[in-house]
């Protein structure tokens, strides 16, 4: 884990091709062989950042601060979760990774290309979903992902077709691929931007909220497919408001606030430097609320015969405290700390709540 200092639209779902005139040779040609190593997951077994910025800051007129020095690496093959409060500046800083805004000061790398200088080499290999899809309502589904293909410059018309059914079966629309799009819920309009950041194999996927919209049997679908994504090789960065979510698809995340980065790493370690809570089963829980707030504990909740707590301060041994409930008369059947979860982690660190139920 990486703690920082701080801590110490796009509208097309494809958002992914820029305009480009130009065949995929002379594009490629853009490309230097150094970059195209180090941006290469198989180059090496520590593969280089499929995203890295250093002091990536914006500030729109007026002289609002959206996002501070951001210090952020994106490991190769991950799954990255994104994680803030609204406003928090996940969006603006997906947006500049994007080429979509300029930024204000520092740098971004993306696939190890210089953003957003080299869009017209990165573009092509990326794929993304970001604050929603936008569609043609009077066209179907499936006339929709036509339309998107078309546009890519690099897509072969001759496999047009299959490449938008296999699309389609993906994300689970191909029953509904005929529909006119503005007759779609705005799950199945989810699943269709998704499709269109599909049509072809990318190395890179950013989605802003995917799951937005889905009811729970789509959410587990689409969480399924980011993995099998993630197994074929593909880095996927999307941000996230449900910590649940994060915690199930997720290999690594990255906590913003307020404009600032303030811890990124391993999922399994932000949950782990939570110090979680105390956690008591008692049939005497009034009593036993009484002598833990006399030994300075906080944050009592009541659950019936279970009583939870906030971690007590390290001086504190927690013999001592189960010796004080005994010594005071509570029958105590179990007594011990609750390990830490990526929701404690998150409010350790930023002091707000988050949804964590969609």
């Amino acid at each position: 884990m990486t703690e920082t200092p701080a801590a110490r639209k796009a509208s097309e779902p494809a958002g992914a091709s820029a305009p480009d005139s130009r065949a995929p040779d002379s594009r490629a040609s853009d490309s230097r062989a150094s970059d195209s190593q180090a941006s290469d997951p198989r180059a090496s077994d520590h593969p280089a950042p499929v995203i890295e910025t250093h002091g990536l800051t914006k500030r729109y007129r007026g002289g609002r601060l959206a996002v501070d020095g951001l210090d952020l690496t994106v490991p190769g093959g991950s799954v990255f979760g994104f994680l803030g409060p609204n406003g928090s500046g996940k969006t603006t800083t997906i947006r500049m990774l994007m080429g979509l805004i300029e930024p204000t000061g520092g740098t971004a790398r993306v696939l190890g290309h210089p953003m957003p200088q080299a869009a017209r080499t990165v573009l092509p290999e990326v794929g993304a979903l970001i604050e929603g899809p936008a569609l043609y309502g009077y066209l179907s589904g499936r006339d929709n992902l036509v339309r998107y293909d078309s546009a890519d410059p690099t897509a072969d018309p001759r496999t047009r077709r299959a490449r938008v059914g296999h699309a389609l079966e993906r994300v689970g629309l191909a029953a509904a691929s005929d529909r006119k799009a503005k007759a779609y819920s705005l799950g199945m309009k989810q699943r269709l931007g998704l499709a269109a950041a599909l049509l072809r194999p990318r190395r890179l996927l950013v989605l802003d909220e995917p799951t937005n919209g889905l009811d729970p049997q789509g959410m587990r679908e689409i969480r399924s497919l980011v993995r099998e994504l993630a197994a074929e090789g593909t880095t996927v960065f999307l941000s996230s408001h449900l910590l649940d979510e994060i915690e199930q698809v997720c290999t690594h995340a990255a906590v913003m606030a307020r404009g600032r980065l303030l811890v990124q790493g391993p999922v399994d370690e932000l949950a782990a430097s939570a110090r979680g809570r105390l956690a008591v089963t008692t049939p005497d829980p009034a009593a036993a609320a009484r002598i833990l707030t006399a030994h300075g504990l906080t944050g009592l909740a009541a659950d019936g015969d279970r009583l939870t707590a906030d971690a007590p301060p390290a001086a504190v041994e927690l013999a001592d405290l189960n010796a004080a409930l005994v010594g005071g008369g509570v029958r105590v059947r179990s007594f011990g700390m609750e390990g830490g979860s990526l929701e404690d982690a998150f409010v350790a660190l930023t002091g707000e709540g988050f949804d964590v139920a969609g």
